[in-house]
């Protein structure tokens, strides 16, 4: 007989093995020795040492289910139990319980992380919800459809609820999206329609245009093509592929219109100069008149002048008044001397300035000989008076005097 602390051989080949219940028939061994027997059970003894580690380390660095470590644990226990093998059976009993226990709290972990997990799905979709429903009232256009688009990829990596949870917050967040895309389709529906309302606007913008890009009345039609361009603006935009052509007509039935009236402005300013230049000679030569000796002469040299004058034409706006001014200065200057040639040679008027000057002579004498008479008499204030009123008189006739010396008196 042959015997180890975990086992042994009797003499009719059965071999044991102890454990805490007593000794258990391990199997039996008839091709060889004792212990051959023995050794034979101890490594299926040190299988299933190595087994039940191998499965410790699993459970305790590998993902593995519980319900699959489950199932090894029940198959190594079914094996401990049968107790065919040679060893210490009960510390690897102890060994499988501690990994029940394990596997135990490693099942209630996972159930307590998914329940979090869930908690934290459930929150994250709700408010990828409540975003998506304010997006729905958004005009911000292309920044909020970017957006939405944004959240339905979080919503693909985020993990499933239960399907009834699942399920509603889907659909609101589908509805908030289709509320969306709706009021977007409206609004680039009615937007399109309103550009090819402008667009028709326009066209007959360009119509008038072009037919006005012949015309010769500048100033009027560069007026209507200002009215034009203001309506033009305030049309807004029509489709932007059609946008770019349509400017380009309306622009090129300006450009010929404003390019014609450029040219015939740019020959009519060339004459406008040389007209100043004429002019200008005219007030030079116009100018040698004064002083005035001959008025007859300077107004037949005048006459000459201005009928030369009109012939010319217009000289540059900017030029006029100037130009002007210097030949109404020799104007006013031979007015004036005709004036003051008229008033010397006027018989009538120089009676009349002859008149005035003897009436206020007489009246003179006449108040100064009463003053004299006043004073001799003693009577300072009549004497008085009468002096002030003579002072006056005087006055007026030293002018009336003055006056009739212009007519040669």
């Amino acid at each position: 007989m042959s015997s180890d602390p975990w086992g042994r051989v009797d003499e009719t080949g059965t071999v044991y093995v102890r454990t805490a219940d007593g000794e258990k028939v391990a199997g039996s061994w008839q091709a060889g020795s004792p212990e051959e027997a023995l050794a034979y059970f101890e490594r299926k003894y040190e299988g299933l040492v190595v087994e039940i580690g191998l499965l410790e380390r699993r459970v305790r660095t590998t993902d593995l289910s519980a319900k699959d470590a489950t199932a090894a644990i029940v198959h190594l226990r079914e094996q401990v139990d049968a107790g065919a093998a040679v060893g210490d059976l009960d510390a690897l009993s102890r060994r499988l319980d501690t990994l029940v226990t394990t596997v135990g709290e490693r099942r209630e972990q996972r159930k307590a992380d998914k329940a979090k997990q869930s908690e934290e799905s459930r929150r994250a979709k709700e408010a990828l919800v409540a975003e998506a429903e304010e997006l729905a009232a958004s005009e911000q256009w292309r920044s909020a459809g970017e957006r939405l688009r944004a959240l339905v990829d979080t919503w693909k990596g985020l993990p499933r609820l239960d399907r009834r949870t699942d399920d509603e917050l889907w659909h609101r967040f589908s509805q908030a999206r289709s509320a969306f895309s709706k009021r977007r389709k409206a609004h680039f529906a009615s937007l399109d329609a309103q550009r090819e309302e402008t667009r028709r606007r326009k066209e007959k913008l360009i119509a008038e245009a072009e037919k006005l890009s012949t015309s010769t009345d500048w100033a009027p039609t560069a007026a209507r093509y200002r009215d034009l361009m203001r309506d033009w603006k305030a049309a807004g935009r029509a489709q932007r592929d059609a946008e770019e052509d349509l400017w380009a007509r309306f622009r090129a039935a300006q450009d010929v219109f404003f390019q014609a009236r450029g040219a015939v402005f740019d020959e009519r300013d060339a004459e406008q100069r040389e007209n100043l230049t004429r002019k200008e000679e005219l007030v030079t030569e116009a100018q040698k008149l004064l002083p005035i000796t001959d008025v007859k002469a300077a107004r037949a040299a005048l006459r000459s002048i201005g009928e030369r004058w009109e012939a010319i034409g217009h000289v540059p706006r900017d030029a006029r008044a100037s130009v002007e001014g210097g030949i109404q200065a020799v104007e006013r200057a031979v007015a004036e001397a005709e004036e003051g040639e008229w008033r010397r040679t006027n018989p009538e008027a120089r009676a009349r300035a002859a008149g005035l000057t003897g009436q206020l002579q007489e009246a003179v004498d006449k108040l100064r000989r009463q003053a004299d008479q006043a004073r001799a008499a003693g009577n300072t204030a009549k004497a008085e008076k009468l002096e002030r009123e003579l002072a006056g008189r005087q006055e007026l006739l030293d002018q009336a005097v003055k006056g009739l010396r212009e007519f040669g008196g």
